[in-house]
């Protein structure tokens, strides 16, 4: 039986690069790391929620690109941040909170205090 092409798989490959490996992917999106695997080599097509949240991933550290070198982002992503309560972008993202995650981004890009 074939396999169905995995359209997810070259945003995970380019998320793994960027974030230095699939470990940090997998934490980040809160996975197993051998899902991640399965999904970048195409053997398996992620769940709807966690399609959800790759494209999200991958939209908003396109967005941090913008704003950021690498390395801030990565802070910015894993850090406290006060436009989210105090709490870490990517635990929203974990959750299926996207759009306070975006909120947050945008506020801090245009100067806005928490």
């Amino acid at each position: 039986m074939k396999t169905a092409v995995n359209p997810y798989s070259e945003e995970l490959e380019l998320l793994a690069g960027n974030f230095g490996g699939q470990n940090r992917v997998a934490k980040i999106l809160d996975v197993d790391r051998s899902c991640l695997t399965r999904w970048v080599k195409q053997r398996q097509i992620p769940d709807p929620r966690n399609q959800e949240k790759i494209v999200a991933l991958h939209h908003i550290w396109v967005k941090l690109m913008t704003i950021f070198q690498p390395t801030t982002a990565m802070k910015w992503l894993l850090g406290i941040n006060a436009h989210l309560s105090n709490h870490r972008p990517m635990d929203l993202i974990q959750q299926g909170r996207v759009a306070e995650v975006l909120a947050a981004l945008e506020q801090g890009d245009t100067g806005a205090y928490a």
